[in-house]
């Protein structure tokens, strides 16, 4: 593969690290103070609808309005948000819409979460039954699931958390309060901490008036009592300022993302002059603003059966550097490329035995089970019934074949494994979401890798999958590797929930090749 061409392909984790950080400034998680309080409060907010200016490095990227309405029975806020991501000479369009249903005392009734792009549009809806039962609904390219989530406390969504710490009266600075998480984007739940950092008053554009040429400028400010709240997560930290009504005016994230409440006129205006720019600087690109420059040409990395690494800038625990083909001594990283010829997995497929269950199993967004899955995993290894498959040779077919099934392109979306075998098209996540699903249709446990890898004079956040072959088996079939080359840097076991926890990389981490060993 032409080295331009892996260019193309490596921003899948960022943007999927974006829709997750994203939504958080779009989206709020709450927590469950004492139902009376929070119903007395709740009577007491504004209804209404804020519009806001999504910037990166100054330059508009989109727009976006959050809704907040009374009904008979409760509130219903309503978040939509378009965005315009410039990544890689190309600019990704995504329109994301949230609605939740809440009783009066601010608890979560229902949902609905949606994300359209050029590739397709992902769906979620979810209802909750008694207390602790979540049942969502996925609809993905004409593919329909039905989940649901059992929880220790009633589920947290993430639209709500300021409000309800201004309604339950914690708008103090100091407070600090852990809740769970459920996002709809991701389909997962987390545990966030949300702590009042600060208290100041904020002016913002309150009308707006036409001047003499014919642009729309603010016309009268308003002065509002604000509080600087932060949502911890993963070891991410994303700001905001809130009112006193819990309603964001400002939010700012560390992927140089930021929003701000104005007037609606504004906002659009903001959006029309940066696309009649035409211009995107480098550092406004989500991309390549990520990547970490290397200190040793690696092109030639696939010939290479050892690397190291030092890592540093970052605190490295509570990443998965340690294991199969990675050894971390202090901040050395070791990575070595399986060698195919000594691989040993003893056992045909299916896989035989529960122990790696996990890595088999369908998932939401990794539809194993689908006829239409299993038909082309099937097709790609010509498999028969007669015989069980060797699983290195269906891992290297299944590499190839996914390498070679879809074109190469960014995107910005919730990638599926039926959305991506529709479309035949994606970078690094959809590839790694369909091989991952065409493996576990055909009993080989896979699973998903997140990290960096070499590409053109630096490391950029990439995914890949990992197959059992008697050992953990990095592949890669959005380059079409098999075994993957010892420049994949591998930070995180897990798909998108986990990717989010790339962010406290970003900026920070340093990485420099100190020493390298060449295949015989």
């Amino acid at each position: 593969m032409t080295t331009r061409l892996r260019g193309r392909l490596i921003g899948g984790v960022v943007l999927a690290a974006w829709v997750a950080v994203l939504a958080q400034h779009v989206r709020r998680e709450y927590f469950a103070p004492e139902l009376e309080q929070l119903a007395a409060a709740a009577m007491a907010l504004n209804p209404g609808t804020r519009f806001y200016s999504l910037t990166m490095g100054g330059r508009s990227v989109g727009l976006a309005t959050s809704a907040l309405d009374t009904v008979p029975d409760g509130f219903r806020l309503d978040d939509y948000m378009s965005l315009e991501l410039p990544a890689l000479g190309q600019t990704g369009t995504a329109v994301a819409r949230t609605r939740v249903d809440l009783d009066p005392s601010l608890r979560m009734r229902g949902f609905s979460f949606s994300l359209e792009s050029d590739v397709g549009r992902f769906e979620a809806a979810g209802s909750v039954r008694g207390d602790t039962l979540l049942e969502v609904a996925i609809t993905s390219q004409g593919s329909r699931q039905s989940i649901s989530y059992r929880m220790a406390e009633s589920p947290v969504f993430s639209a709500v958390v300021p409000i309800r710490v201004a309604m339950g009266g914690h708008l103090e600075v100091g407070e600090s309060v852990r809740m769970p998480v459920f996002d709809p984007s991701t389909l997962a739940s987390r545990t966030v901490e949300v702590r009042v950092l600060e208290h100041d008053t904020l002016v913002v554009p309150d009308s707006v008036s036409m001047d003499a040429g014919g642009r729309w400028a603010p016309a009268s400010f308003d002065t509002v009592p604000a509080w600087k709240i932060a949502e911890v997560f993963g070891g991410v930290s994303v700001e905001s300022w809130v009112d006193e009504d819990g309603r964001v005016l400002r939010a700012e994230s560390p992927l140089g993302f930021a929003m701000e409440t104005t007037e609606y006129e504004l906002s659009t205006q903001a959006l029309a002059d940066a696309r009649s720019s035409g211009t995107t600087a480098v550092d406004e690109d989500v991309i390549l603003a990520t990547a970490i420059q290397s200190n040793v040409d690696l092109s030639d990395a696939e010939s290479y059966e050892e690397l190291r690494f030092v890592l540093s800038g970052v605190d490295l625990s509570g990443f998965d550097l340690d294991g199969g083909r990675q050894t971390l001594r202090g901040d050395t990283l070791i990575v070595r490329r399986e060698n195919p010829r000594a691989l040993d997995p003893g056992f045909g497929l299916p896989y035989p035995r529960m122990d790696l269950r996990e890595a088999l199993q369908p998932e939401p967004l990794i539809q194993s089970d689908d006829p239409r899955v299993i038909e082309m995993a099937e097709q790609l290894t010509v498999r028969r019934a007669s015989w069980s498959p060797d699983p290195r040779r269906v891992a290297q077919e299944l590499t190839s074949g996914v390498y070679n099934m879809l074109e190469k392109t960014i995107t910005f979306s919730v990638p599926s494994a039926v959305q991506v075998l529709e479309s035949r098209q994606g970078d690094c996540n959809e590839h790694t979401v369909l091989f991952v699903a065409l493996a576990r249709a055909l009993g080989l446990p896979a699973r998903t890798a997140v990290g960096l890898v070499f590409v053109n004079g630096a490391f950029f956040y990439h995914a890949w999958p990992e197959v059992w072959l008697g050992e953990w088996t990095a592949v890669d079939p959005t380059f079409g590797q098999y075994p993957a080359d010892a420049s994949h840097i591998r930070f995180i076991v897990g798909g998108l929930a986990q990717q989010v926890e790339l962010v406290r990389l970003i900026g920070r981490l340093d990485i420099e090749v100190v020493e390298n060993s060449r295949a015989d």
